[in-house]
């Protein structure tokens, strides 16, 4: 059997989802691997700027993986978890799925990364993150 077949999505909420539409696809139909990364950025940005209490800004993208191709119609699905808290800055994994075929339904993981981002004040310059209380 498939591994698509066999993935299922994750028992909790997604960060974000949508539809990949025809404006974010090449020629052929195939997502285009930036778009994808933009979406993983804003989905990774929301438990970011939720915990630090504030503006986060993108500082590195630790590992980023395509795993299987994305396409016209799928509904993608973001998943978005901290996995460190720094001083001032926020490290979170973000994992991607998609569901296809409303005939045969397929779920796969597509993309999984890492990104730190950082929280920066009113000036734009790294601040502490607030205690978690």
């Amino acid at each position: 059997m498939d591994e698509a077949a066999l993935t299922l999505l994750p028992q909790r909420e997604p960060t974000l989802r949508m539809v990949a539409m025809p404006s974010d696809c090449n020629y052929t139909g195939d997502v285009f691997g930036g778009w994808v990364m933009a979406q993983v950025d804003i989905a990774g940005s929301i438990p970011a700027l939720t915990r630090a209490r504030g503006r986060v800004v993108t500082v590195a993208v630790n590992s980023f993986v395509f795993k299987q191709p994305l396409f016209m119609g799928d509904v993608v699905s973001f998943y978005a978890e901290l996995v460190k808290v720094g001083r001032t800055s926020i490290t979170v994994k973000v994992e991607v799925y998609v569901q296809r075929d409303l005939v045969k339904p397929i779920c796969a993981k597509v993309t999984e990364a890492m990104l730190t981002y950082v929280a920066v004040g009113e000036d734009r310059r790294p601040r502490i993150v607030p205690s978690d209380e």
